[in-house]
């Protein structure tokens, strides 16, 4: 049999947006890595948001911060960070315009001042969007581990996140930073409720290939699985795209397969289908 790999975006893919983790999935993931396959989490999240449900399945390698972090069997092939100077530039120029924001790193996920109080009513949001109508959602059930009064001029971190009070906010944060990559995420319809900057040139599909390359396994033999538009170029890289039966229209409409909902068992699903199983 030729060996596969199998790259998994985590939220809205392995997890649903209430960090419900399937046993099918579990079990799903397991039973391709007793048939000789690789299976790889590919996620916007720092390596401090993989929590330790997460992290006990047992992965061959991880991709984090949409492509600026890649680990393959517990050894770093890459990090890739915002400078010092770059960091300070965008924490300044957020505090100039009094947006909070929280900076996504390997190491923590480090908060601006007043983040918690203003980010309620927008996790609270975020979190309906995302199907899951409870009224309990906090920032620190969405941010278990969120440090505070942290120093906020940092050499060591992938992304930034900030919360939008308005959609201008990230077209100007787009022409304030133009030599970097920014996007939006917020809930279904990919609505707009934060802003994040990173390193320019990275995303999921990058990455991706340079793990293929340093594995040497073909294009051919990877699929890839997510269910938001960030997904999308990982997907189109791929041999194979499949898409979330939750996902969004757009992801949707390219993949090369559209699976059931991560609650309906779908990355079950899909690896038998496949016969990655």
């Amino acid at each position: 049999m030729t060996k596969k790999i199998i790259f998994l975006d985590v939220d809205g893919t392995l997890v649903n947006y209430d960090n419900y983790l399937p046993d099918s999935a579990v079990e799903a993931i397991h039973a391709a890595q007793a048939k000789g396959n690789l299976v790889y989490t590919v996620t916007g999240r720092s390596k401090a948001e993989m929590y330790p449900p997460i992290v006990a399945i047992g992965f061959d390698g991880y991709i984090g911060g949409n492509g600026s972090y890649i680990e393959v069997g517990g050894e770093v092939l890459k990090e890739a960070t915002l400078s010092l100077a770059e960091t300070t530039k965008i924490v300044d120029w957020l505090q100039s315009r009094g947006l909070e924001f929280y900076l996504e790193a390997n190491s923590g996920l480090y908060a601006s001042r007043n983040f918690e109080e203003r980010a309620q009513p927008t996790i609270q949001e975020y979190s309906q969007r995302k199907g899951n109508n409870r009224e309990d959602m906090t920032v620190r059930k969405a941010f278990p581990d969120l440090i505070f009064d942290a120093d906020l001029y940092r050499n060591d971190i992938n992304k930034i996140s900030f919360i939008l009070e308005d959609y201008q906010d990230f077209l100007d944060a787009k022409k304030a930073f133009p030599q970097l990559q920014a996007g939006t995420w917020g809930g279904v319809g990919e609505r707009a409720l934060f802003g994040d900057l990173a390193l320019g040139n990275i995303d999921k599909a990058v990455a991706v290939a340079e793990l293929l390359t340093h594995l040497q396994i073909p294009v051919a033999d990877s699929f890839a699985f997510g269910d938001a538009k960030v997904d999308i170029p990982m997907l189109a890289h791929c041999g194979t795209g499949v898409a979330m039966g939750n996902g969004g229209e757009e992801i949707k409409e390219m993949a090369d397969y559209i699976t059931s909902s991560v609650d309906d068992h779908g990355l079950w699903s899909a690896f038998q289908h496949f016969a990655l199983i």
